[in-house]
């Protein structure tokens, strides 16, 4: 039976204090109540003073004792006598036994047993033993005198059967909180165990930083003991805030906005002295009144990756080979420069004179080598504050504040400290510089200087290099066209190209016969108002900005297209490829494409014409690439034969089938016997070899009729024609046809 009572273990201090407190001010209440009620009632009747008298030491005793029982039973004896003498100074009157029901409803505040027993033992003996020896006083009721003991027990039944349902209220209510009680500490010991075992280090901090609680992870991490010591703060934690600011660690994630804060600092470790970065992310825990309470905290350490992102930022600003300023950084760092020195700013953009040389000589580790030692020189030779740069490849550049004559100075020591070798691991490297200058006088201009000391650097170096040459107005003029012309280029590959980029053919003829064997492809552009401009206007910007390239792929796409309308009438067409298309690693694939999708019966119809310069700068991976072009079943021509250094050598190592006379020996052969020797032994040779010549540049009948005589297979220029669109060229062609036809 006894587990179907309520166990009577009471409540918390706070509430059990709370409800005492109500309790107490109902007594007094009570008090002020009886006597206010016997006075109107019946004056000083002895009546209420009795109970006044009775009550006011309980009332002293429920605020003076500290104990919670003896307290709480003090109340107890107190709302007795409160009820017994109300009872009293109303004679007895049915109405006024209510106060013993409102009592007991009051007494299970307290949830203990002791003063809700009293009560009930209290309420029940003055039910009984008042009721019996003065029932006249304790029941205003006609059957009083003649049954006090019915009466007294049914009062006292109306008593106890209010106990009763508050016992099985507080029965019920003890069962309730014992299963909230038991759900919230199987919670907690779930939350206890994710605490406890979870791998990142967590804590709970009170709000004047006082660690409340952590896991085994936090105290593991900054080596900790198992039991911290009392009080022990956050401000007693074994790190040392780096940088200005970090101290402030506590107010900062108290007073962050919204429901949390996750803050990024940096701290010294007090074991070994390394350097951390932590990331802490806090939660609040307030309570209803939105008071803080303690602040939920988890602490990473991102010290790899703040050290992965560092590293990051230095790629990004630094030159990976040479330690200098990367291009981007350089860009920011220049307009930043403006501001710090409040100078014009002096932009020196160099570039090494045959590197290429240097590179084929040690390898590409020693151009590496030569590069580095390069950068610590520039290093040593600028002023401090200057910026200095590598921009890709053999290019540096250096930016230093002060007018165009600090620019110059510094310029000029450069080129003198190239004057003793380089060291490099292999022994010492001399070599020369081209430099050109420009000065900017406001950030906005910062880019721009940079390219107009670029276009001053290509000065010096068409100059012969090892000087330093100073941007000007004449410079500026090209500048401009270059812009314009790249311009031009871009809106008329982003248009239609078969109408922006017309290709146009100049016939290669024959000059025994004088029929077309034969045509170069040559691309122009269509401006948007009409106009047709040569190759001039805009080949050398395309080269500049690797436009050429698609440019390239435009006119070979064409040339493919009208071999296969004059399959039947024409015997090939050349087209010219240029340096930059060779370096393209997928050019050769690109070519197969093309040829692919150009229907073309016989590959060999197509002849790509490559100059010596291309063979120069690309001579590394050169001899794979032509061979690859050969094995497509794709000619290849010499273009320019007799302009370079090494004609005759290339002659013998690149797997050409035709040579193209440059115009300078062609012009005026009729006339030059040395020309004309050199032009037979030339068509000797090449016959020789199995090749065929064109001679270029054939513009009067004298020179026609030398070449003919020197049985000249084929030759090409304005004495028979420029060149021309597609549709004057089929003209042509039929004109051919028809001739032959005649012959015939």
């Amino acid at each position: 039976m006894r587990g179907w009572f309520p166990s009577g273990s009471g409540l918390c201090d706070e509430d059990w204090t709370r409800r005492h407190r109500v309790l107490t001010l109902l007594l007094a209440l009570s008090t002020v109540v009886l006597t206010v009620f016997g006075v109107v009632r019946d004056g000083f009747d002895p009546a209420w003073l009795v109970t006044d008298a009775l009550i006011l030491p309980c009332l002293a005793g429920a605020v003076l004792l500290r104990p919670r029982r003896p307290s709480s039973i003090f109340v107890a004896l107190g709302l007795i006598f409160a009820c017994g003498g109300f009872v009293a100074v109303s004679q007895g009157l049915t109405e006024a036994h209510f106060a013993f029901f409102v009592a007991v409803a009051a007494l299970a505040l307290y949830r203990d047993w002791a003063p809700f027993g009293v009560f009930l033992i209290g309420a029940t003996l003055h039910h009984v033993v008042v009721g019996t020896l003065v029932s006249d006083e304790a029941y205003n009721h006609h059957g009083t005198t003649a049954h006090p003991w019915v009466l007294a027990l049914l009062h006292g039944l109306g008593v106890l059967a209010a106990t009763a349902f508050q016992v099985v209220a507080w029965r019920l209510t003890d069962a309730e909180e014992r299963r909230v009680q038991d759900s919230l500490a199987a919670t907690e010991a779930q939350l206890s165990v994710a605490f406890d075992e979870t791998p990142v280090p967590m804590s709970m901090i009170a709000p004047d930083g006082r660690l409340l609680r952590t896991n085994s992870a936090f105290r593991t991490w900054l080596g900790l003991p198992e039991t911290l010591a009392p009080g022990y703060s956050i401000r007693d934690v074994p790190l040392t805030p780096e940088g200005s600011g970090h101290g402030r660690l506590m107010s900062d994630l108290i007073n962050a906005p919204g429901a949390g804060a996750i803050l990024t600092r940096s701290y010294r470790r007090h074991d070994d002295g390394s350097l951390i970065w932590i990331e802490t992310h806090s939660n609040p825990l307030r309570d209803r009144d939105g008071r803080l309470q303690a602040l939920f905290v988890h602490s990473l350490d991102v010290t790899r990756q703040q050290e992965h992102e560092a590293a990051l930022r230095r790629q990004l600003r630094q030159d990976p080979l040479t330690g200098l300023l990367s291009r981007s950084a350089f860009e920011a760092d220049l307009v930043e420069l403006f501001g710090a020195s409040g100078a014009p700013v002096s932009v020196l953009y160099l570039d090494i004179d045959r590197f290429k040389t240097i590179n084929d000589a040690s390898g590409h580790s020693g151009g590496d080598d030569v590069l580095r030692a390069l950068a610590a020189r520039l290093a040593l030779t600028v002023p401090r504050g200057s910026l200095v740069a590598r921009l890709g490849g053999d290019e540096f550049v250096v930016a230093v504040p002060g007018p165009q004559e600090i620019g110059l100075d510094i310029g000029r020591a450069v080129l003198a400290s190239l004057a003793q070798p380089l060291p490099v691991p292999q022994g010492h490297v001399q070599m020369a510089l081209s430099i050109g200058l420009a000065v900017a006088h406001r950030p906005e201009q910062a880019e721009q200087a940079v390219r107009a000391a670029d276009t001053a650097m290509y000065a010096a170096k068409r100059a012969g290099g090892n000087r330093l040459e100073i941007f000007n107005d004449q410079m500026r003029v090209a500048i401009q066209q270059r812009i314009t012309a790249e311009s031009r280029l871009r809106q008329a590959l982003d248009g239609d190209r078969v109408t922006t980029l017309p290709v146009w053919f100049q016939p290669i003829v024959s000059p025994a016969t004088g029929l077309i064997v034969g045509a170069e492809a040559l691309v122009r552009m269509r401006t948007p108002d009409g106009e047709i401009l040569a190759p001039g206007h805009f080949i050398t910007t395309a080269e500049e900005t690797g436009l050429v390239v698609p440019l390239g792929e435009h006119v070979l796409a064409s040339a493919l297209h009208h071999l296969h309308r004059w399959r039947d009438d024409l015997g090939y067409v050349s087209v010219n490829v240029s340096p930059r298309q060779l370096t393209e690693p997928d050019f050769v694939p690109t070519l197969a494409r093309l040829l692919a999708e150009g229907s073309l019966d016989d590959p060999s119809r197509l002849v790509l014409e490559i100059t010596e310069t291309a063979l120069l700068s690309n001579s590394a991976d050169l001899q794979d690439r032509l061979h690859a072009i050969k094995a497509l079943g794709v000619r290849i021509a010499l273009d320019d034969f007799g302009t370079g250094y090494s004609s005759l050598t290339w002659l013998q190592s690149i797997p050409a089938d035709i040579v193209k006379l440059d115009r300078s020996f062609v012009a005026g052969l009729a006339h030059d016997t040395r020309k004309e020797s050199i032009i037979s032994a030339v068509l000797w040779l090449a016959r020789s070899l199995n090749m065929s010549v064109v001679a270029e540049g054939v513009e009067d009948l004298a020179d026609w009729e030398a070449l003919r005589d020197a049985d000249c297979p084929a030759i090409q220029g304005y004495f028979f024609s420029r060149p021309v669109t597609a549709a004057d060229f089929a003209d042509l062609l039929t004109q051919t046809r028809q001739a032959t036809l005649e012959m015939a």
